[in-house]
């Protein structure tokens, strides 16, 4: 074993039914890339005309804080920034058909079939379950984003734009910056809204018996915060705000697979 080497290695491993199901997984995705690239297009040439709209409706005056103005410090920030928002469109929607793709090509090869049924996995089949599942998921999303747009970021704007003049800076803001803190707030927010369907796939799947989730809730409670910190804009009170609700609605979903099983 030692002794061998790199390449048979490599295929020594690619012949495990975990080597084989990526290599399908691997080779599913490689036959439908141009379908991806051609996705990530027509993501990128949709949200394009409107992006510049999209910018100029987000910085408001009306949505700005008392004494702050917006500013550019280069000539191309703004089209910098509307290839940006055409860009995440594209990879959004890329990631999602891909996500899914992979998804259902994993579902129906054989090793996956066998390593489900060997761990007695529960996993929900097509119908209700799915689709409520999926329809809850888009509700929490916009939950989550409609509670960064109309909590957090006039709260946050408000609060670090007075701590500024305070200090007696000047409350000029880079474009990019405003755009980029407001993008990830409300994608944080949007994520960490996703907890109790997470929570409780992962419970109804059987994966993790729900006393081991309590056993382990004060890991699961840091690592929320250390999700925040990655997902949230850098400064402790957008991290503790994104993270709270991540907390809470873990309990909750603990709480509720509590009451119906």
């Amino acid at each position: 074993m030692s002794g061998e080497s790199i390449e048979a290695t490599v295929h020594r491993l690619a012949q495990t039914p975990g080597g084989q199901i990526l290599t399908s997984l691997r080779n599913a995705v490689q036959r439908s890339l141009k379908y991806y690239i051609g996705l990530f297009v027509v993501g990128f040439l949709i949200a394009f005309p409107f992006s510049s709209a999209f910018i100029t409706w987000l910085i408001d005056a009306d949505r700005l804080p008392t004494g702050v103005d917006i500013i550019v410090i280069s000539p191309v920030e703004f089209l910098f920034l509307q290839l940006r928002i055409a860009g995440t469109l594209g990879v959004v929607l890329v990631g999602l058909v891909a996500v899914s793709h992979v998804a259902i090509a994993g579902s129906r090869h054989q090793a996956v079939k066998e390593r489900i049924e060997e761990l007695e996995l529960r996993l929900p089949k097509p119908g209700a379950t799915v689709v409520l599942s999926v329809l809850s998921s888009l509700l929490l999303a916009l939950f989550g984003a409609l509670y960064a747009w109309e909590g957090l970021l006039p709260f946050l704007l408000e609060y670090l734009t007075n701590d500024a003049q305070h200090a007696g800076l000047s409350t000029e803001w880079r474009l990019s910056g405003y755009a980029g803190f407001i993008v990830n707030l409300v994608l944080a927010s949007a994520l960490g809204f996703q907890a109790p369907v997470l929570t409780t796939i992962v419970l109804r799947s059987e994966l993790v018996a729900r006393e081991q989730l309590t056993a382990s809730r004060r890991i699961i409670w840091f690592s929320s915060f250390v999700l925040g910190a990655f997902l949230s804009p850098p400064d402790p009170l957008s991290l503790f705000l994104v993270a709270l609700p991540v907390i809470l609605l873990f309990e909750l979903a603990l709480l509720y697979d509590r009451i119906t099983r």
